[in-house]
């Protein structure tokens, strides 16, 4: 008989079976393991972020036509045009605002500055009104730590 007995036996030899029980577990393990995590690992977006440096950038003393517009948005979602203003605007005045930037300098530069509690989707929909207006160049205005 090919498993062992209890009984008194004249047969004192180990048993010479591999148990597979063990193999096949730690198989099925690792096959759940990939067949979730493959699909993370091969979902990828295609983005071009832009490279920045540790040393501040001076300005062009040219008078370029290109110049910085910046938009503030605060922690409760409230916008805010120009680096100096204080008023409050809707998202509707600011994409007509694009669109006459555009139309004046495609290469327009939209600086977004935004409070760091703000949630992203008030940063996106800014981004989305500066792209339908054709402008594609941006910035993120950071504070440097003190």
């Amino acid at each position: 008989m090919a498993f062992g007995s209890m009984g008194d036996g004249d047969d004192d030899a180990p048993m010479s079976d591999i148990n597979v029980t063990p193999l096949v577990d730690v198989m099925l393990v690792l096959l759940i393991v990939f067949m979730i995590t493959m699909p993370v690992l091969t979902h990828s977006l295609t983005i071009n972020l832009p490279v920045s440096s540790s040393k501040t950038q001076e300005e062009k003393s040219d008078n370029s036509k290109v110049k910085v517009v910046t938009v503030a948005i605060d922690k409760s979602g409230q916008y805010a045009f120009g680096a100096e203003s204080n008023k409050v605007i809707s998202l509707d005045e600011i994409k007509t605002k694009f669109a006459e930037i555009a139309t004046d300098n495609p290469e327009q530069i939209v600086a977004v500055s935004a409070d760091k509690d703000a949630p992203y989707e008030y940063i996106v929909k800014v981004l989305e009104a500066a792209k339908e207006a054709k402008l594609q160049k941006f910035a993120f205005n950071t504070e440097m730590k003190k």
